[in-house]
């Protein structure tokens, strides 16, 4: 077999071992959505207006962003939600910023009223951020903010 034929068979053969080996590594390793750049903010009500809660987060996955589920609870409550529980939390509004990417938010109006049975200190927020295709990321402590009256 002279030099030049060997040489391309093994190219040939290195070409066909990278492609099967690519499309293994695409197979093998499924994306689950992820939360980044999460930040959550309380403004206390004030004698003319409402007070807010807002959660604003960046959710990316390879198949596109479904959607993102919200629970903010005091850590004095001890509740810790499990993934289950947050199946029926709030719905954030999501806008896609790109085909994989989106950036959602969650805000809840507080009137003085609701506010002053609010527990004071530190609260978490939980998500769960659902991928077109289904995939799920539950994040138990995605961030935290502290209540001031």
């Amino acid at each position: 077999m002279s030099k030049r034929v060997l040489f391309l068979s093994l190219i040939g053969a290195a070409a066909i071992g990278t492609v099967t080996a690519g499309g293994l590594a695409l197979a093998s390793t499924p994306t689950e959505p992820t939360l980044e750049h999460g930040s959550a903010r309380y403004a206390a009500p004030s004698d003319g207006s409402a007070g807010s809660f807002t959660y604003t987060v960046d959710v990316s996955d390879d198949s596109g962003i479904q959607g993102l589920k919200v629970i903010a609870w005091p850590a004095s409550s001890k509740l810790d939600p499990t993934e289950a529980e947050l199946r029926s939390g709030e719905n954030a509004k999501c806008r896609s910023t790109s085909d994989e990417t989106a950036r959602c938010t969650y805000t809840l109006k507080v009137t003085k009223r609701e506010a002053a049975d609010l527990a004071k200190g530190t609260w978490y927020v939980s998500a769960l951020a659902t991928a077109e295709d289904g995939d799920t990321t539950f994040v138990p402590h995605a961030t935290s903010f502290d209540l001031t009256r």
